[in-house]
């Protein structure tokens, strides 16, 4: 080893040469704020930030393309005289599915749903139990602020319920068994003497339609005959409620078959599809089993926290959904590794919303 001069082996190490990068290689910039405080600008610029900023710029992106498609007329041999979806909802050219674990209906994400719906901008809905009544009981009364720190023996004791850093008083549920206990007497009826049969796409309709509120998810479902499916309507309040309802009035029947038959049909019967999911569980699976029926979705935006180091179908990338045909091969599916009510509203706000106008006039064409 020469005297001032460092070991060749350790030159060797830390300085290896580089190959050229690629000429199409994009270079990292984030959002510099010496040019004022525009958002749009800033959202925009995390496609170029690096971590899940890029992630959040890819999935804008996608859901843009969604939304290009979807504008696009139905293909000549793709129009039919008779309209094949069971729910009676008319063709578009991308399908648009949004899924969302009842959590974000707690959380003020529901006013952001809320919009898509109201303005028709979706196609379908998929979520759990907590989902739906969760919007129907902030009709009836609100949901309050707390902390992730309080006590959930103190907050028993008081008969308030804590999800995350919401509280939610057992009276708003005690008012929710008085609002829905007469409407089931009321379809239990409709069941024995029209011969309905119910489903959980069916009773949330009618709950929609019978809220009648503007703040309501469901009501503006209902009102742009946007189906909701839930496959586990009865894990919440409303199967709490249907419970003690087949005591007092037995014979209440739900059926899920034909729900599942429903909701596969609003990919079969699609020209294009677009899965927009937010968190995992039933909602997750439920929506990319049913684009498994046509061979994958074309476009998937995926928002949650899971990982996929244990097997869930919670914390798989979308490249396992590619796996089982659930996402299209030739997709560029992305997924956000992020808690949904602070990355949702950040994807709307730089996609459906700046294209409201676009919305209204596609709607009038229609």
């Amino acid at each position: 080893m020469a005297e001032g001069r460092p070991p060749q082996t350790a030159v060797e190490a830390v300085l290896v040469k580089s190959q050229s990068m690629p000429e199409t290689s994009e270079t990292v910039r984030g959002y510099d704020f010496n040019d004022g405080v525009d958002y749009h600008r800033l959202f925009r610029s995390y496609a170029r930030t690096g971590f899940q900023a890029t992630n959040v710029g890819k999935a804008i992106e996608e859901i843009n393309r969604m939304i290009d498609c979807k504008m696009q007329p139905v293909p000549r041999d793709m129009q039919t005289e008779v309209n094949l979806n069971p729910c009676g909802r008319q063709k578009n050219n991308c399908t648009i599915f949004l899924s969302f674990t009842a959590s974000l209906v707690s959380a003020g994400t529901r006013e952001t749903i809320r919009y898509l719906v109201e303005h028709n901008m979706v196609d379908c809905l998929v979520t759990s139990a907590g989902g739906i009544e969760e919007d129907l009981i902030k009709c009836l009364a609100p949901t309050y602020l707390g902390d992730f720190s309080l006590s959930g023996r103190e907050l028993r004791s008081k008969g308030i319920n804590r999800t995350g850093n919401l509280l939610v008083p057992n009276n708003n549920y005690r008012l929710f068994e008085d609002w829905l206990t007469p409407l089931l007497d009321i379809m239990l009826q409709e069941q024995r003497e029209q011969g309905v049969t119910w489903t959980p796409s069916k009773v949330i309709a009618r709950l929609g339609k019978e809220i009648s509120n503007a703040d309501s998810v469901y009501y503006w479902a209902y009102k742009n005959n946007i189906p909701v499916f839930c496959p586990a309507l009865t894990d919440g309040s409303v199967g709490d409620i249907m419970f003690f309802h087949s005591y007092k009035n037995p014979g209440l029947v739900v059926d899920i078959v034909e729900d599942l038959r429903r909701v596969n049909s609003q990919a079969t019967c699609a020209v294009n599809t677009g899965m927009i999911i937010l968190g995992g569980g039933v909602c997750k699976h439920h929506t990319c089993n049913a684009n498994l029926m046509r061979n994958g979705a074309d476009f998937s935006v995926f928002v949650n926290t899971a990982s996929e180091f244990d097997g869930s179908d919670s914390g798989a990338r979308p490249d396992e959904a590619i796996s089982w045909g659930k996402i299209k091969s030739a997709a560029t599916p992305v997924k956000v590794y992020g808690e949904a009510s602070v990355i949702f509203p950040i994807l709307v706000g730089e996609t459906f919303a700046r294209r409201q106008a676009e919305f209204k006039s596609f709607s009038h064409a229609d």
